[in-house]
């Protein structure tokens, strides 16, 4: 069995000096195509599930929102916090997407400590949105996830919170 091991070993430094020097395999590259847009074109009508968190608010909450024409059509609370929001009925109380983009640019403009913007890499459209204007304070900080966004008619959120 010995003169086996010391014959496998050359063999076996043999073939990993051979494997050195083999080519390397080329690495994907990446599509060539056009590049994710840097802003996001509001379209005319549109829903989304918005998500606000965090801070002591009126808009807390799950919704489902419509928008047409750059106004909420529609706001439809998914669990009690949002529902109980609803009731208070307070105008605009529920925003747009593109209104939550400028909330959050006004922020950062009056120095905002925190103003975060996540997009999807698709279309550019907003999918959290976290401000917080002083990490001093307590309570201030607005969160929002915005997910199952759809352009036309409004669709089913894709999961409805537990009541």
């Amino acid at each position: 069995m010995e003169g086996t091991v010391r014959r496998l070993i050359p063999c076996a430094v043999f073939a990993v000096l051979l494997g050195g020097c083999a080519q390397p395999q080329a690495q994907p590259q990446p599509a060539v195509g056009a590049a994710a847009p840097a802003t996001w074109t509001v379209p005319d009508k549109y829903a989304f599930t918005l998500t606000s968190e965090c801070g002591e608010r009126a808009l807390l909450g799950t919704f489902r929102v419509t928008v047409v024409g750059d106004e909420v059509t529609r706001a439809e609370g998914l669990d009690d916090a949002a529902r109980r929001a609803l009731m208070l009925r307070l105008a605009n109380l529920v925003p747009t997407l593109h209104q939550l983009e400028a909330q959050a640019e006004a922020a950062k403009k009056d120095g905002a400590d925190v103003v975060e913007v996540e997009r999807e890499p698709s279309d550019a459209h907003p999918t959290r949105i976290m401000i917080d204007r002083s990490s001093a304070a307590e309570d201030d900080e607005e969160c929002y996830t915005i997910r199952d966004y759809t352009i036309g008619l409004a669709a089913e959120p894709s999961a409805t919170p537990s009541r």
